[in-house]
């Protein structure tokens, strides 16, 4: 091997390294769903109801037209027949059913999971805004330059005069 050749190989070798590895996570446009700089995904209820309606749409279709009861009878004719091939379509026919099932119940699990979510969150919602209105009311009365200098902060309410109430 020549010199050349070796200074070749190992400029080659140190190009392929520098590109190979990329610490601190991936560029920005390898994210197109990181939702801005910090990383949050974002889900819309419209998304998650859309979702769970696809889902439920899929198990009813299945249900339509994926079911072969057909075939287990056709197995258990030809088994009478005496027809070998009967036991392997009834055998098809078993694990094509537990197959299906599996599947729909996938499909109920995340149509379910959706509409319930969907709730949950409306809920949490209202919580939430709730308890930061709460606050906000809160703070209004401790801000002391809430009201203009020289006037009274509404959020105290108004001060009854002891000294008049123990005159009249």
């Amino acid at each position: 091997m020549a010199w050349d050749e070796w200074e070749q190989l190992k400029e080659s070798a140190v190009e392929r390294q520098s590109t190979g590895m990329r610490l601190n996570g991936l560029p920005p446009e390898d994210k197109p769903n990181a939702g801005g700089p910090t990383g949050d995904l974002e889900v819309s209820q419209k998304d998650l109801a859309a979702i769970g309606d696809e889902a439920f749409k899929l198990y009813n279709r299945m249900w339509k037209e994926a079911r072969v009861a057909e075939t287990d009878a056709s197995g258990t004719a030809l088994t009478k027949e005496g027809f070998a091939l009967g036991g392997a379509l009834k055998h098809v026919a078993a694990r094509w059913d537990r197959q299906l099932n599996s599947l729909m119940d996938a499909c109920a699990l995340i149509s379910n999971h959706m509409d319930f979510t969907t709730k949950a969150h409306q809920g949490d919602e209202i919580h939430i805004e709730r308890h930061v209105s709460s606050i906000a009311t809160l703070d209004a009365g401790f801000d002391e330059s809430y009201a203009p200098p020289g006037e009274k902060n509404s959020a105290h309410g108004e001060k009854k005069d002891d000294k008049k109430d123990k005159k009249d």
